[in-house]
């Protein structure tokens, strides 16, 4: 049903800990194993029945509100929390905590260690971590090569396996897997809880998964749909990923979405249709069906290493570099969201990235830039003259850019104050001579495409002071919207329409001339 022809569907590991860390505080699967089965299946089906929903009405500019900043802050913070949780299969810990910040999981790691312990854990754990990681990097300088670091996970599960069977280390201490039910999935629709008490958890956790699943699936499609040069309806792909997680809820599956690794593995593998999911699908039904009964003797420490192999590729140190030096705003995203991840919870993190964003983008509505423009000589453009120093400032008139889109209540009073403290600045420079030399002051609103009341009234009282400077106001180039509504509110008339221009040359013409001047001065 989507459009993305190499996405691969399945667990991924930031799904997989929001999942897990989020229905853990409701419910400890230890405790009572059957009721968190359920709500993991119903948050399943209302995620999946979410995203259809995002798709069907259009909202996939929801998934827009995480920045790629507060993504990037976001997996990081995580990889190091699963990477934290995954000690107890690797060190072989009876006893662990469910909480998922940092200071909690090291004080049950340090508590844990005056347990009895194997080392054999650790040293599979670690053996296997290094085979993996060296797999990873040759398939990446040889290119041929990717396959090994594919099947490495594999290879790693198989050989582990076979040792622990041959050396009998599980009666010395290893942590094993022991039995894993074989077969298709059951059926869980009787699972489905949309009326029980945790009904209203249920909703909340399923909204945050879909969305970050939403987010991973979508960025993944377009990646490569780049590549390949094709474009990804983000709306379908909703559709798509909401309809595989309600079919999954029902018959045994958790929240699933796009992942990167094994979409890259697909795309290098030359998928070129969605048929290559049937065919994973198949593989992993086979496997269902016939190896479950090889599994016994897997090293919970060998899980333990694969889920950290994949860790490195979450925590992008260069692009958090790269987001400090381009934007110190976007970066206090990036760390308000690794930090909130990290020592609070993947809902702390995420609300502490949301309400930085719109922290930034109310500051820079409240200040938006207000620049002064000047000609550029021999031509009929006009630029920022602190942008352009070349550029130079047309006597007797002053043009001024109002660079917002929105002219509104919240900026509406700083840009009145900004224009006419520049005004009186150049009245006030020589007294007198300033005054008779500049009569005129070009609004440039080319980059407003709307305003409110407030706004209209911001535009008037400009107006006024300046007439009571002797100073003509002249428009160049409002939005249609805004025009539209200044003739509405008579603002148009008021200022007289024929001080309103279709461009900053015709309106600098225009008041140079009602002046007797010249346009060719600069």
């Amino acid at each position: 049903m989507g459009t993305s022809r190499e996405i691969a569907i399945g667990p991924v590991a930031v799904v997989s800990l929001l999942l897990s860390s989020m229905v853990q505080k409701v419910v400890d699967p230890a405790v009572d194993p059957v009721t968190y089965r359920t709500l993991v299946f119903t948050v399943t089906f209302l995620a999946g029945v979410f995203q259809v929903s995002f798709g069907l009405f259009r909202l996939g500019f929801l998934v827009d509100f995480l920045s790629h900043a507060a993504i990037v802050g976001f997996m990081g913070g995580a990889a190091i929390v699963i990477g934290l949780q995954q000690l107890k299969g690797l060190l072989g810990l009876s006893r662990f905590t469910n909480s998922t910040d940092v200071v909690a999981v090291a004080k049950a790691v340090f508590s844990a260690l005056h347990d009895p312990w194997h080392p054999g854990n650790f040293f599979i754990g670690c053996s296997f971590l290094i085979f993996i990681l060296a797999t990873r990097f040759i398939g990446r300088k040889y290119k041929k090569l990717f396959w090994l670091s594919a099947i490495s996970p594999l290879l790693s599960v198989i050989l582990s396996t076979a040792a622990v069977y041959a050396t009998k280390a599980d009666k010395h201490g290893v942590k094993i897997i022991r039995e894993v039910h074989a077969g298709l999935n059951p059926s869980s629709v009787k699972l489905i809880q949309l009326n029980g008490p945790y009904t209203t958890e249920c909703a909340k956790i399923a909204v945050i998964c879909a969305v970050i699943a939403l987010t991973e699936a979508i960025a993944v499609g377009r990646s490569f749909a780049t590549i390949r040069g094709y474009k990804l309806d983000g709306n379908k792909e909703m559709i798509a990923m909401g309809f595989s997680n309600v079919a999954g809820s029902l018959s045994s599956c958790y929240v699933a979405t796009g992942s990167f690794s094994r979409t890259a593995v697909n795309f290098s593998a030359g998928a070129r249709s969605t048929v290559s999911n049937i065919v994973m699908a198949a593989t992993v039904f086979i496997a269902l069906e016939f190896f479950m009964k090889l599994l016994y003797y897997t090293p919970m420490a060998v899980l333990a290493s694969i889920i950290l192999s994949a860790l490195p590729g979450l925590i992008d140190i260069r692009e958090a570099c790269n987001i400090w030096r381009v934007d110190k705003m976007d970066f206090l995203i990036c760390l308000g969201a690794f930090l909130g991840v990290l020592f609070g919870s993947v809902e702390i993190g995420l609300g502490v990235a949301l309400a930085i964003s719109f922290a930034k983008i109310i500051i820079q509505s409240l200040r938006p830039q207000v620049e002064v423009l000047g000609r550029l000589q021999g031509t009929n453009t006009f630029c920022s003259v602190r942008q352009y120093p070349v550029a130079c400032r047309t006597p007797a008139v002053q043009v001024i850019r109002i660079d917002t889109s929105f002219l509104c209540f919240i900026n509406a009073t700083f840009i009145k104050e900004r224009i006419m403290e520049w005004v009186r600045a150049e009245v006030d420079t020589s007294n007198e001579k300033v005054r008779e030399r500049v009569h005129s002051v070009v609004l440039d609103m080319s980059n407003v495409v709307n305003i409110d009341t407030s706004g209209l009234v911001g535009l008037e009282e400009i107006h006024k002071e300046l007439a009571s400077l002797g100073i003509q106001m002249a428009i160049a180039s409002p939005g249609w919207q805004a025009i539209q509504k200044m003739k509405l509110a008579h603002v148009v008339d008021r200022i007289g329409e024929d001080w309103i221009f279709l461009t900053v040359g015709e309106a600098v013409e225009g008041c140079l001339t009602a002046h007797k001047g010249s346009a060719m001065e600069c």
